[in-house]
């Protein structure tokens, strides 16, 4: 196998930790393109830094035409972990081509996979439990008629039915999930939406009952030739509270839930899906059903866990492109992925039997993303020190007294 030269558009924690897989499995090191440079690249010894307008089409192109022509003679594999990159990478894949190898879904599959809507349609129909929905329209700039909007039992949660059509949307206290507590909530929340020009589509969700502990993570990867040859799942156990990143889980105990592994598979199937993709679900106490929410064309911000529990996900993407055979597998190794400081994680976990768990799962080793031996400077240890400990004033700042969570 020619040895890989990774180009990741966006520099988050998720994009390093993909970086990293790619540099453990090939010992290669990267390119990173983003619009400015992050804390989570800096200091890096694992890739070169390419400073572009990535939220413009036509600039992101130019700037990844322009790696390929600096570097005529490598092999040029793309990818992303954003949706909205993913959406301007599959517009231009045509153009990109003729120098980079492209495993990411095709415009076609980005529309029907990122529509949470169509989602919930999909799944639907596989029998696959999701919560009730209703889908509020703005295509016409208002919303639908307030006879729809009975029909919600509260509370409910607010997301948009397109995370790449979202990231460009303004309005006075935005979020990436709204919890709304009543009509007067929801009516004020469209109002703003509508306000802001949204066109898109809107989804008012039942809330399933539960704290952070009840959610889960599943990232899987599948290939040109249609096997789903990787899935790893996980309990989270924090998320993130920050306006900009809420839902986002900042620790996961990576767990093997075989119906969501399945549900996923079949999911994946049905759509005919490639590349790597990202759900969120949560476990309902009420029936003990596995609830899926939605599923993200991409590998996911916290992907670190499935590296760290054995599953290299480069291997999979570069088995995929050489057309080579590779063993499937589904992820049963107990290991504990966090960006948080474990004294600060302890705090928040309330269960006792979890939080034993927990910590019995930290005295065997922490899989930190970031914390990287074959990374290391004085420099870096600083920033990412800092980075890490940052958590706190954060969680003090955003983190509310009781939580629940139920995007």
């Amino acid at each position: 196998m020619r040895a890989p030269t990774p180009v990741l558009v966006g520099g988050d924690i998720g994009a390093y930790a993909l970086m990293r897989a790619f540099h453990e499995a090939y010992g290669v090191r990267g390119v990173i393109v983003s619009r400015v440079e992050t804390r989570a690249f800096a200091h890096t010894r694992l890739a070169d830094q390419v400073i572009a307008n990535v939220d413009d089409q036509d600039a992101l192109v130019t700037a990844l035409e322009q790696i390929a022509a600096d570097r005529p003679d490598e092999r040029l594999v793309l990818l992303t972990n954003a949706d909205w990159y993913v959406e301007r990478i599959a517009a231009a894949r045509e153009r990109l081509e003729a120098r980079y190898e492209i495993p990411m879904c095709t415009a076609e599959q980005f529309a029907r996979v990122s529509d949470k809507a169509a989602f919930q349609a999909d799944c639907v129909a596989l029998g696959i439990p999701v919560p009730r929905t209703i889908a509020v329209s703005f295509s016409s700039g208002s919303p639908v008629p307030d006879a729809s909007l009975d029909l919600l039992e509260y509370p409910v949660i607010g997301k948009p039915a397109s995370s790449a059509e979202f990231y460009y949307v303004d309005y006075p206290g935005k979020l990436k999930i709204h919890d709304l507590g009543g009509r007067d909530a929801v009516d004020a929340l469209l109002a703003r939406l509508a306000a802001s020009g949204f066109t898109g589509t809107y989804l008012l969700q039942e809330f399933i009952p539960g704290d952070e502990t009840q959610m889960r993570s599943l990232t899987a990867y599948r290939d040109a030739r249609g096997n789903v040859t990787m899935v790893v799942t996980g309990r989270v156990l924090l998320e993130e509270h920050t306006p900009g990143t809420l839902g986002v889980p900042a620790a996961i105990l990576t767990e093997p839930y075989g119906d969501a592994m399945d549900a996923m598979s079949r999911y994946l199937d049905r759509v005919d899906y490639r590349g790597f993709a990202n759900a969120d679900y949560k476990r309902d106490a009420r029936s003990g059903r596995h609830v899926f929410f939605e599923v993200n064309p991409r590998i996911g911000r916290n992907n670190w866990y499935t590296t760290a529990s054995g599953v290299n996900p480069a291997t999979h993407v570069m088995a995929d492109l050489d057309g080579a055979p590779i063993m499937p597998v589904r992820g049963d190794r107990s290991v504990l992925y966090s960006v948080v400081p474990i004294p600060l994680l302890r705090r928040y976990l309330k269960e006792r039997a979890l939080r034993q768990t927990v910590l019995a799962a930290a005295k065997r080793g922490v899989a930190r993303p970031l914390h990287n031996p074959e990374d290391r400077s004085a420099r870096r240890w600083l920033t990412i020190t800092a980075l890490t400990w940052n958590y706190w004033r954060k969680y003090l700042q955003y983190y509310p007294r009781a939580t629940e969570s139920g995007h």
